[in-house]
């Protein structure tokens, strides 16, 4: 017996409509999500970095503690003087969805999903994510510069 007795011009019955309706859902979940997925892709992701830093020209890296956001880098960075000569530089890229996040009092946030940041990179809250992106970083003592690769 058919689903549909007396139904006129419909060719898809009820078993049919059901696995139809429930691959579009998965579908569109999938779709959904795909922001998150994307963490690690070149749309979200940081680009290829090879930037040298005069430190005195950033009076906030005169301190342990201090952050500065680079410029010129080609992507946005922030550089973190994290000793007396150690310095590590965060993409400032959201590993969520690709939104430039914020110098935040010690650490970052993101203005778009509120995640948190502390000043080594690490997710502290918020939308929850992966940690900020870390470059590699070189110190010249001597020149007064960093370089910062990815």
């Amino acid at each position: 017996m058919s689903d549909c007795t007396n139904c006129v011009g419909v060719g898809v019955n009820r078993r049919e409509f059901l696995a139809t309706s429930s691959a579009l859902a998965i579908t569109a979940v999938l779709a959904a999500c795909g922001s998150d997925s994307e963490e690690g892709s070149t749309t979200t992701g940081p680009r290829n970095v090879n930037a040298t830093v005069t430190l005195a020209n950033y009076a906030a890296l005169g301190t342990v503690g201090g952050i500065a956001v680079i410029s010129g880098a080609g992507t946005p960075i922030a550089v973190v003087r994290a000793s007396a000569t150690q310095y590590r530089a965060f993409s400032l890229i959201c590993p969520h969805a690709g939104t430039t996040v914020a110098i935040s009092g010690t650490g970052f946030r993101c203005p778009n999903h509120g995640a948190t940041f502390n000043a080594s990179g690490a997710w502290t809250g918020g939308e929850r994510t992966n940690g900020l992106f870390e470059f590699t970083v070189a110190s010249n003592t001597a020149a007064g510069t960093i370089t910062i690769t990815s």
